[in-house]
């Protein structure tokens, strides 16, 4: 949602330039240029001159070969979210840095595939790292240096480096929707309708009127130098680039060029792609949109092979997701499933969970979708359990056996509460019950959570029933079993409402996932299914995770079916088990 000017979409799609070089001049009384985009309908011949004129809807482009399931590491790996400034601080300023990561990457993984003791994740998505105007880093200031407070550019190839060592993917979060207006390329804009930098971003001459997508939010902003608007869908301090004016695009290409040949991320998270390219009121979700990130994939496939890319479509569902398909980004975040998912773990019923699963799975291809519990936009997932252990196992034991690329944000493995504002869903991390939680030898930018004496990484890894545990063991059994990192899904009938019940199978690796969600213990239960391709025979099963009330009976599939099966004649409470089918 940031495009300038008029040009037309498809002038979009050149290949990238280099950004021209400009020094910000200072205010003139220039009168206003009648510029971009937004109004309530499309240009009539009785329309105020001032408003900004859009060119035609665009025609999108042929579509390209969707890609197929196995392209790439993504396909087995369990990623984990950090906020920088709230993870490790290393030189004690109250701020958490990039030193401070590489001195806990053991902690993540150790890089030795024998031992259990670390977290075992082999992918980090880092919040914005880049020079930004506000703690969280999503208002770019510069996009080729990393901010101050973290450290350096080389500190950032070290991380990259540390971390490849023990088999972990370093992606960014890539902010191109907007920047801050403390950008150079803002400030040339506002302050000279003459500057090459005016067509980056959207202006109109007079108020347009109409209320953004977020509770009918402004969305035209008020000059401090003249007459005159600029557009920016989430507030004033971040406009949205203009992304019809080719030059911006190009300049995308050149910042995303530059993160993977210099700096050596294996992929980007995508911010707010929704809303890259407006149409009048029409602000999320269009065509040209569509046709930006198609193009964009395309790019990258031509000069950056192999970068992986997932894309924020904020509350993205199947009916919502589906236009990105098959051919924009690898994945995008699955937010009704990440809804289901804590809504079983808090309500006790799996319908609703089981129903957004298989919808994600059969609506969206080649389980192309990330599912995850909460992130740094929401309240913690602990908080909204009501600090409930038990939940919250149950919540990682489902994150963790459905398909698609799974999502962890930090602190999630020790139940970390916070409720918004925003700076108490990004407390630092606890480590210890030392003061500050280990997180700063001097005084944090935020305050940790009251409850981190009890509730820390050092007590948690010595209670061999804690959170944290769970968490290993699960993060292990995914990225090593292939029926769990990239299998398919054949769900069972439950005979009720609170058990939940699949298979996940990859070639001759099958398991059974088993989750009672209820505070009750469920009996009698049976497992049914019928018009599957499960292979036919009778298996032993073999537990993986959690511990049976007794050994599981054996399992007979008979073309393709199961009929009233019963493992174990009860499920306790809210307990969950993953059972490896064996001939």
């Amino acid at each position: 949602m940031h495009r300038i000017s008029l040009f037309l979409l498809t002038a979009i799609l050149l290949a990238a330039c280099g950004l021209p070089t400009a020094t910000v001049p200072s205010p003139v009384a220039s009168p206003p240029t009648t510029a971009t985009p937004t109004n309530t309908r499309p240009p009539t011949p009785t329309r105020d001159p001032r408003l900004p004129t859009l060119p035609p809807r665009i025609t999108p482009g042929p579509t390209a070969t969707p890609f197929p399931l196995a392209t790439g590491w993504w396909n087995s790996a369990v990623c984990y979210e950090i906020f920088v400034r709230s993870f490790y601080d290393s030189d004690g300023d109250g701020n958490g840095d990039l030193n401070g990561i590489i001195a806990k990457l053991d902690y993540l993984n150790d890089g030795d595939p024998t031992t259990t003791t670390d977290l075992g994740i082999n992918c980090i998505w880092l919040m914005p790292v880049a020079e930004a105007a506000s703690y969280h880093g999503y208002d770019t200031i510069d996009y080729y240096t990393v901010e101050r407070d973290y450290g350096t550019n080389d500190d950032f190839k070290r991380l990259v480096a540390e971390a490849d060592k023990r088999g972990i993917k370093i992606i960014i979060d890539l902010v191109l929707n907007h920047t801050s207006t403390q950008h150079p390329w803002f400030q040339a804009a506002l302050r000279d309708p003459t500057s090459p930098y005016r067509d980056w971003y959207l202006w109109s001459a007079i108020d347009p009127g109409y209320r953004g997508p977020f509770g009918n939010n402004v969305v035209w902003h008020k000059s401090p130098f003249r007459d005159e608007y600029y557009y920016g869908v989430f507030w004033s301090g971040m406009p949205d680039l203009n992304y019809r004016n080719p030059e911006v695009t190009a300049e995308a290409y050149n910042i995303a060029r530059f993160w993977v040949e210099e700096m050596g991320v294996a992929g980007f998270r995508l911010d707010a792609i929704k809303h890259l390219i407006e149409y009048y009121t029409l602000q999320e979700d269009t065509a040209e949109t569509f046709e930006w990130l198609r193009n964009f994939r395309r790019f990258l496939e031509r000069e950056l092979p192999g970068t992986f890319t997932v894309g924020e479509v904020f509350n993205g569902n199947p009916r919502t997701l589906a236009p990105y398909y098959p051919d924009q980004l690898d994945y995008y975040f699955e937010f009704e499933v990440a809804k289901q998912i804590v809504g079983a773990a808090n309500t006790g019923l799996s319908k609703l969970f089981m129903r957004a699963v298989q919808d994600a799975y059969t609506q969206l291809p080649y389980q192309r979708w990330a599912p995850f519990l909460t992130n740094h936009d929401q309240n913690r997932v602990m908080s909204i359990l009501g600090d409930d252990i038990a939940k919250a196992k149950l919540a990682a034991l489902a994150l963790l056996t459905i398909p698609g690329l799974p999502f962890i944000y930090y602190g999630e493995e020790i139940g970390m509460v916070g409720v918004k504002p925003d700076e108490r869903i990004r407390t630092p991390m606890q480590w210890t019950k030392e003061e500050f939680g280990s997180f700063t030898s001097g005084f944090p930018w935020q305050l940790p959570q009251p409850d981190y004496p009890v509730k820390n990484v050092m007590l948690q890894d010595e209670d061999p029933d804690s959170l944290l545990n769970a968490y290993r063991q699960l993060i292990h059994l995914h990225i090593n079993t292939p029926a769990l990192a990239h299998g398919d899904l054949i769900p069972l009938q439950a005979n009720g409402d609170d058990v939940a019940a699949y298979i996940r199978r990859s070639g001759d690796d099958l398991v059974l996932v088993i989750i009672n969600f209820d505070v009750t213990s469920t009996e009698p239960f049976t497992l049914t299914v019928s018009g599957s391709d499960l292979p036919t025979g009778t298996y032993r099963l073999r537990p993986l995770y959690g511990t049976p009330p007794t050994t599981p009976a054996p399992l007979t599939i008979s073309d393709g079916a199961i009929i009233d099966y019963q493992p174990f004649s009860e499920i306790p409470a809210q307990t969950g088990y993953i059972l490896k089918l064996e001939r």
